[in-house]
């Protein structure tokens, strides 16, 4: 195990009084009792639906060094053997870990927000910048209230390159978490009508992830997407609190400007020049929408002083992740199914580059193209028009056969020609039978739609009622 605080250092950061046992050394930091490792210090935060107090025994028994206690709980665990710290506020000493963390750090921080591609852009640049150096970046999309100091205490002192990824769905949230943060280096990768429920309008939403850069550290740098039609209220952002703007994408005169590509359903190539470098590059994963993204990786790379090449090079090796584009491939006897797994999440923007991702894919002989899709959720009062703006991108996409659940994506389902529609159901398991009748040998599915609409049990139908021969690449 290797040491990632000493007792001394953690007992300072996060406050309050031991019990029991010394610790000795820390080798990691858990929230959760069944994923930590042996000599982890073991959070009992407090959440919406779990308490973590419930869990202290179950983290003590699996290994974990210390647990660390509300001072309301203590009474709970009198008399126990084992080494607890007790505190006024579990969440609020984890925080101070994290805050640890960043000052003792000597690591290049960079910071991603943005309505779409904010852990897609995360993972291609831990990929690259760990070419150049000691890599830490957040794990899944922790990027909240929880996830963020969480990330941060994670953090080892020795690291080259920070990555952290920030979210919210209300005003305030970036700028609180960004302060944990202070990036060097900063990244919006797209303003787009999410969470309209929550905010109202795009402006709005805008102005919320522009409180990044409230906590760019002095001397530290924007990276804005220049193709964005937010672009210019968030440039003036910038630029009255006199942070350096760096842009991508591809309008001319871009920082980092797109200067060809060719994309393809497996990947892209591309050819770009970053910060006046000329670089040819192919993205493992496909999707012009990620290719916009990896311009972003690559003048953040150039910026943070790593190696640009060996970070172009190692972009062919991105995959797409389970619920955000994964492929597979399920036999069937004539030829192959080809399932396009966008299952995780889904808003107007990234609903319509799944579509562009699908009409991308060549069917087999005799193949269709199919869409299922479920709503997509926290649009507020415009969800019906939202939803029924993309019958256009289903148009351009080639869908042969749309299926469609929940309430809301029934005004996409009854705005597309009658002979695009398959079935339309209330939820997702309405559609699997009606699915799995209608697929046939050379078909690509894509299905995509918020985690609330719960598509991911499409998905699972498929594979349990084909077997997967070989992930798609």
């Amino acid at each position: 195990m290797s040491e990632l605080w000493t007792e001394e250092v953690f007992l300072k950061a996060v406050g309050g009084r031991i019990t029991g046992p010394a610790i000795g050394s820390i080798g990691g930091i858990s929230i959760d009792s069944r994923t930590l490792d042996a000599g982890d210090a073991f959070f009992a935060i407090q959440g919406p639906r779990l308490d973590g107090h419930d869990y202290v025994e179950a983290a003590l028994a699996g290994g974990a060094g210390v647990a660390v206690i509300g001072e309301d709980h203590a009474d709970r665990f009198e008399g126990a053997s084992a080494s607890l710290v007790i505190v006024p506020d579990v969440l609020d000493a984890l925080r101070k870990l994290g805050q640890a963390a960043r000052e003792r750090s000597t690591a290049q921080i960079i910071a991603i927000t943005g309505s779409v591609g904010k852990t897609g852009t995360k993972e291609a640049l831990r990929l690259a910048l760990s070419q150049s150096g000691r890599t830490h970046a957040s794990s899944a999309s922790y990027n909240n209230h929880w996830g963020v100091p969480l990330t941060l205490a994670r953090m080892p002192a020795d690291t080259e390159y920070g990555v952290f990824e920030l979210g919210m769905n209300a005003p305030g949230e970036i700028a609180a978490l960004v302060k944990q943060v202070r990036p060097h280096i900063a990244v919006i990768t797209t303003v787009e009508p999410v969470h309209l429920e929550f905010f109202g309008s795009v402006e709005k939403i805008a102005d919320a992830k522009a409180e990044i850069i409230e906590g760019i550290e002095p001397g530290g740098v924007l990276l804005l997407n220049a193709d964005n039609a937010q672009f210019s209220r968030l440039a003036d952002k910038a630029g009255q609190a006199g942070v350096r703007i760096v842009t991508f994408g591809e309008k001319e005169g871009t920082d980092a400007h797109l200067d060809r590509v060719a994309l393809h359903a497996e990947c892209s190539c591309v050819s770009a020049t970053i910060l006046g470098t000329e670089v040819t590059y192919k993205f493992g994963a496909p999707g012009r929408h990620l290719v916009g993204n990896s311009l972003a990786v690559l003048a953040v790379v150039k910026l943070a002083g790593a190696d640009l090449a060996l970070a172009a090079l190692a972009l062919a090796g991105i995959e797409a992740p389970k619920g955000r584009g994964a492929r597979v491939r399920l036999p069937a006897e004539g030829g192959d199914i080809t399932v396009i797994d966008e299952s995780y999440n889904a808003n107007p923007a990234s609903m319509r580059a799944a579509l562009a991702l699908l009409s991308q894919s060549e069917p087999g002989f005799r193949g269709r193209r199919i869409a299922v899709l479920g709503d997509m959720r926290e649009l507020g009062p415009q969800a019906d028009d939202l939803h029924r703006d993309l019958a256009g991108a289903v148009e351009d996409a080639n869908v042969d056969i749309l299926f469609a659940s929940g309430p809301h994506m029934k005004a996409l389902y009854e705005a597309v020609p009658d002979l695009r529609r398959g079935q339309h159901a209330g939820d997702s398991t309405g559609l699997i039978a009606a699915i799995l009748d209608e697929i046939r040998p050379g078909d690509v599915v894509m299905i995509k739609g918020s985690l609330g609409s719960r598509m991911g049990p499409v998905v699972e139908a498929l594979r349990d009622h084909f077997a997967p021969v070989e992930a798609a690449s």
